[in-house]
């Protein structure tokens, strides 16, 4: 199958959970034979802060404006069997109209499904979804699930709608040797966002303040000047993907914080949680419905609901916490890896053209 898509960005993880999930999905998709093509406006905030360039296994194309590019993806489109636009795609509107029109299944995938519900409510429009919503597409893939996928058809209009959550790719998520730079007892890795931050207040910050003798460390971009640093808690600005398996590997446990909008509708595991659970690292996370369709609380996650909660998990045994690791690693390379992802997305395909 030919596949085109105009995204995000899958060039730069800084401040993003778009890339991560494409790198994988893509490779995946030229492992099993097919051929890919990755649309990415170049803009200055990712060019700054770039870790993939020269893709070995599909074809990345950096263009400075549509203008630009505009007859190089006419042409690609309409050679393709499938064409995705993402949210968050700068050009998703101009990308939108020439997918509608070619003959490729059309397919609109949103990674920030819970975003885009609440600023349709809130302003009856998202700016990259096309003034129409979503009816034309033949397939809407979400990054939510659960009653997210009822208010894509219900408020956008979406025809046929299915999830494609989070995965890891197994030749990059392993456990690996920890490094003296990344190790703590509890480790948390996420941008900022103003709708977490009570979370990572109550599950991160005040355990912290109540374990002085313990480290946290905390990776991710975008934390503001006046965020309440606790003097056992470590810090480091951007954690590349590459250096993720030896961030979690450091950690004696790691912390999993869903976004308020996300949480508000369930079935929503971050990327990063399966990332680390595929490195054996000890996952505790805030509760959200739908959570035990992934992983079986109390047995391959621990679920935590407050600062004693998380507290208690950093005490258990070393080799509690290990039988806790690996069960999280066997999950999720028997079911949510890019490879069961990746067959998800081309069966969906395949099935609405």
């Amino acid at each position: 199958m030919k596949l085109v898509i105009f995204g995000l960005t899958v060039s730069s993880s800084w401040g993003n959970g778009h890339a991560t999930l494409w790198r994988g999905l893509c490779n995946s998709f030229a492992r099993h034979g097919h051929d890919v093509t990755f649309f990415e406006r170049d803009v200055s905030y990712y060019a700054n802060h770039r870790d993939l360039l020269w893709p070995k296994s599909y074809k990345l194309i950096l263009y400075p404006s549509w203008t630009d590019v505009n007859s190089l993806a006419k042409s690609a489109v309409y050679e393709s069997d499938a064409a995705v636009v993402t949210s968050y795609c700068p050009d998703a509107l101009p990308a939108s109209a020439l997918v509608l029109e070619s003959k490729a299944a059309k397919v609109f995938y949103d990674l920030d499904t819970a975003v885009t519900l609440q600023n349709f409510r809130a302003h009856g429009s998202v700016d990259y979804i096309p003034p129409n919503g979503l009816a034309d597409f033949d397939l809407v893939l979400s990054y939510v699930g659960g009653r997210a996928l009822n208010e894509l058809q219900e408020l956008l209009g979406a025809r046929r709608v299915a999830p494609i959550y989070g995965s890891v790719d197994p030749d990059v998520h392993k456990p690996v040797t920890p490094s003296d730079h990344y190790c703590s007892d509890l480790s948390y890795l996420g941008t900022y966002a103003a709708d977490r931050q009570d979370a990572l207040q109550t599950l991160f910050l005040d355990p912290a303040h109540r374990l002085p003798k313990r480290k946290f460390m905390l990776g991710g971009a975008q934390y503001p000047d006046d965020f309440p640093w606790n003097e056992n808690v470590w810090f480091v600005e951007h954690v590349p993907p590459p250096e993720h398996p030896v961030f979690y590997s450091s950690s004696k446990a790691t912390l999993n914080v869903t976004r308020s909008a996300m949480a508000s509708f369930g079935y929503c595991p971050s990327g990063r949680l399966f990332e680390a659970a595929a490195c054996g690292t000890p996952v505790i996370s805030d509760s959200w419905e739908g959570l035990s369709e992934f992983f079986d609380p109390g047995d391959e996650i621990l679920v935590a609901s407050s600062a004693d909660d998380v507290v208690h998990a950093i005490e258990l045994g070393d080799e509690e916490l290990r039988r806790v690791g690996k069960a999280a690693r066997e999950k999720v390379f028997s079911a949510h890896t890019a490879d069961h992802r990746s067959r998800e997305f081309l069966q969906l395909v395949e099935a609405a053209a």
